[in-house]
């Protein structure tokens, strides 16, 4: 059982046994909730004092380290990254809660791992002014974390291997049989194959999904991966790219262009702040940065998608849909499941580390 689906059982029991699970208070929500005239200067004071902010992120090296030394500069207020995979994160974080230890101020990471933080009691809500510019998709129901990046799940072809009039304009499309050895997934994209499914209807979504089987598709373990094989035309057709990962390569040059299909699914990755946080304020400050204005252009500097809709990119101009965190946790092993004996042989699914 990985941590996600350990998580996921974890809420079934407190939904049994709320008393003997149940949490104490958290000793900063006030702070973390606070709206008063005064706050930003406030935190902004008492962040100074504590000196430093701890990040567990899953945000790459060279995207992280630079928007922490911009934070940094701005602010005076040191932060101290522990980085690995969305799941290593939650890993840590959950093993060093029950054992007592709460070295974490603030977390930046992949939604369905911030919903089992979020279950393990491990994130508190938070008030930030720049919530604001955030759309409706950016926020759980629950609110303990907000969305300061999106992934989204388009196709990405290779411009010289693949005719303009070739490009499909829908998920059936990608059933042609053009498209026969010559088309590659991502294998573990497991929550956009669900959503799809839901979106078209059980019968339908996996009727079409089998066709997709059938076209022997090229099966490869990492976005960026897949993105550099459509580049290079190793593979012509990707049918699930993150589409800043096309959109790096291409302002660079390369011969690879992605596309929009409706409907089309993003995945959140999200800031917030740890419940028994021992710097609450930097912590609540790298959160107002994460999410403000300069914080979101760096994203977008970084060739990522900014969740905000005070930053301008060709990167969110189309309708989407966001993936549902919760329901990833409570439905993985369904979609794992059938994902698996349609792609990967029945094999286990390899997450990529990136």
């Amino acid at each position: 059982m990985t941590l996600l689906r350990a998580a996921a059982a974890a809420a079934l029991l407190m939904a049994w046994f709320p008393a003997a699970l149940a949490q104490p208070a958290s000793p900063h929500r006030e702070l973390y909730l606070y709206q008063g005239a005064d706050r930003d200067q406030r935190v902004l004071e008492a962040a100074k004092k504590e000196k430093q902010a701890v990040v567990y992120t899953s945000l790459n090296l060279k995207d992280s380290v630079p928007i922490a030394q911009a934070f940094e500069k701005k602010y005076g207020v040191k932060v101290e990254l522990w980085r690995s995979s969305s799941e290593k994160v939650l890993q840590r974080a959950v093993t060093e809660a029950r054992a007592g230890r709460f070295a974490v101020d603030a977390f930046e990471l992949n939604g369905p791992e911030m919903e089992a933080l979020y279950r393990e009691g491990l994130l508190e809500q938070f008030y930030s002014p720049s919530f604001k510019n955030l759309p409706p998709a950016a926020f759980p129901k629950h609110r303990h974390w907000a969305a300061d990046r999106f992934n989204f799940f388009t196709i990405a072809y290779n411009t010289k291997l693949v005719k303009p009039e070739e490009v499909p304009n829908s998920y059936e499309d990608l059933a042609h049989p053009r498209w026969t050895g010559r088309i590659g997934i991502e294998a573990s994209d497991t929550d956009w194959f669900g959503s799809i499914v839901k979106y078209m209807g059980e019968k339908k979504g996996l009727e079409f999904f089998r066709k997709l089987a059938k076209q022997k598709p090229q099966v490869r373990t990492g976005h960026t991966l897949i993105a550099g094989l459509v580049a290079s035309g190793e593979i012509p057709l990707a049918a699930t790219i993150y589409n800043h990962n096309a959109e790096r390569l291409l302002v660079n040059g390369a011969p690879i262009k992605w596309k929009a299909l409706t409907p089309t699914f993003g995945r959140p990755n999200a800031v917030a702040v740890a419940r028994r946080a021992q710097r609450p304020n930097a912590a609540l400050l790298f959160a107002d940065f994460m999410l403000s204005p300069q914080g979101q252009q760096l994203i977008k500097e970084r060739n990522r998608v900014p969740a905000s809709t005070a930053v301008q990119t060709n990167l969110n101009k189309f309708p989407y849909e966001m993936i549902d965190p919760a329901i990833v946790l409570d439905e993985a092993d369904k979609w794992e499941k059938i994902w698996s004996e349609l792609f990967l042989k029945g094999q286990a699914i390899q997450r990529e580390k990136d």
